[in-house]
């Protein structure tokens, strides 16, 4: 046997192999942790809050190893040529770039929920086993190079973070979010899975490479090709949060727990668009003046609708709902310009996203009661007087989710407006500038609160190493990387680079 060729396959796949063994050490941790002898039943309910803080913050100490071992293989492979895996999955420059941002986002996810978790729901191994599960399956989104294999990781991460959304059992507004995104989810991979076998029909594989093959040669079945792009759509939509499939995004970000919400409103959105972007790309290159245009509309509706909404919401969750929405519509910018320039600006796009929108949510999280589940604008009235550098990075973090120069928003829109314009697609890169100025006015409004409100009673602020570290990283990154562009550019690299 050519065990050097199995190891070469095998490497494809080595980030999300470290994660499936992880999680299995993960979990017979849990376990160990569990098991108690029968002579300490006194002494264990004496002791069980202590001892339940403890196994919490050795699991998800724990599961930041794992992430980071993820990490260093991912690296390890970052300089290896492009390898296929079967025909099923590719790591590629455009494949490792995705996985680092999905892993940051698990990093992330892990850090805000080391004191927010233990306050909610003891299950913590199970907690962070379904986080690690949901960004194998985020991971596998970017790698897929075969329809199967692509609907397989969309229901990893789908069920997980379906059960993620709803962890906070004490709480209906989190079951009623995990139910809604649970009965839409599963109504979208329907659209999804049909879409594939149409494709196949068309193609004659599941394959993209061989569906474009036979595509652009003219062969298959021409008929089925285009309603399958039409359901695929559907699927894409649903889980980036494109008009009209977007109606489960406010109420899922406000119910969730808020560390879910931050991990979700990344991990899923570069998921989804990693495997979005290589399917219209490789697949389905020949027919791109048909879907470019549809796409085109998507867009301008998305950026649209997501703004307009987020001017009239109170609950900060729900804002950063309808903003996510909107920035979906930006992303998908770079779909329609549909050039290798233009999936790099997409990325870019998405790794600066990760730090502003997370940095975000943990500010939420540092003012968020027990319990709650959400925060109210009217919470940041005058917090900076109180907590001054709470309110600054929080400041960073919206100002670079507007656009606003040098920080890394604003580079990240830059660029996909270029791609954009390029590309010949002028008139949406304008719609795009447009609703940017749209954005400015619901994200400047919660700087005027911090600064110029006064607060009506005393604001408290959660604290723990794990949320300060978040706050911390996420703020000095987006200014870096807007202060130095191009050093992140040349890292993060598109299909075909």
């Amino acid at each position: 046997m050519d065990t050097s060729l199995l190891f070469d396959n095998a490497i494809v796949l080595l980030p999300e192999i470290v994660l499936a063994v992880g999680v299995m050490v993960l979990m017979m941790v849990d376990i160990g942790l569990m098991a108690e002898p029968e002579n300490r039943t006194q002494r264990r309910k004496d002791a069980k809050a202590p001892r339940e803080q403890n196994s919490a913050a050795l699991l998800s100490g724990l599961t930041v190893v794992i992430l980071l071992l993820s990490v260093g293989a991912a690296l390890f492979i970052w300089s290896r040529p492009p390898a296929e895996y079967l025909g099923g999955a590719v790591s590629d420059g455009f494949a490792l770039s995705a996985r680092l941002i999905v892993l940051l986002a698990g990093i992330f996810g892990v850090l805000l929920s080391r004191n927010y978790l233990p306050a909610i729901e003891r299950q913590s191994g199970a907690y962070y086993s379904l986080l690690i599960l949901a960004v194998i399956g985020m991971m596998l989104m970017g790698t897929a190079t075969n329809l199967i294999v692509l609907f397989i990781a969309l229901e990893i991460f789908s069920l997980a973070l379906y059960i993620l959304s709803g962890f906070y059992r004490e709480s209906a507004r989190s079951i009623e979010a995990a139910m809604k995104y649970f009965l839409l989810g599963a109504f979208a991979s329907a659209f999804f899975v049909y879409g594939s076998a149409l494709l196949y029909g068309a193609g004659g594989s599941a394959n993209y490479v061989r569906i474009h093959e036979t595509l652009s040669s003219g062969g298959g079945n021409p008929s089925l090709v285009l309603p399958g792009i039409a359901l695929l759509l559907v699927g894409f939509g649903f889980k980036v949060s494109l008009v009209p499939f977007h109606m489960w995004t406010p109420d899922v970000y406000q119910g969730a727990p808020t560390p879910v919400t931050a991990f979700m409103s990344v991990g899923t959105k570069a998921a989804a668009f990693a495997g979005f972007f290589r399917v219209m790309m490789t697949a389905l290159p020949s027919l791109y003046d048909q879907w470019a245009v549809l796409l085109a509309v998507l867009a301008a509706l998305t950026m649209t609708v997501g703004n307009l909404t987020a001017l009239r919401q109170s609950s900060v969750k729900r804002m950063l709902a309808y903003s996510s929405v909107a920035h979906a519509g930006n992303i998908l910018i770079a779909l329609v310009a549909g050039t290798a320039a233009a999936s790099s600006a997409a990325l870019f796009y998405l790794f600066a996203y990760a730090f502003m929108n997370i940095g975000a949510f943990a500010v939420i999280v540092a003012l968020e009661r027990t319990g709650e589940g959400d925060v109210a604008q009217s919470r940041f009235d005058g917090i900076a007087e109180r907590f001054p550098a709470l309110a600054a990075a929080m400041a960073v973090f919206m100002l670079s989710l507007s656009g606003m120069p040098p920080l890394a928003g604003f580079f990240g829109k830059f660029l996909v407006f270029k791609a954009g314009v390029e590309a010949g697609w002028s008139w949406l890169v304008v719609i795009g500038v447009l609703n940017s100025a749209i954005s400015a006015y619901y994200y400047l409004r919660v700087v005027v609160a911090m600064y110029f409100s006064d607060a009506e009673s005393e604001p408290a602020r959660n604290t723990g190493a794990g949320l300060n570290f978040s706050v911390t990283v996420a703020a000095v990154a987006v200014i870096v990387i807007g202060l130095q562009p191009g050093l992140w550019t040349g890292l993060l690299r598109g299909l075909g680079i």
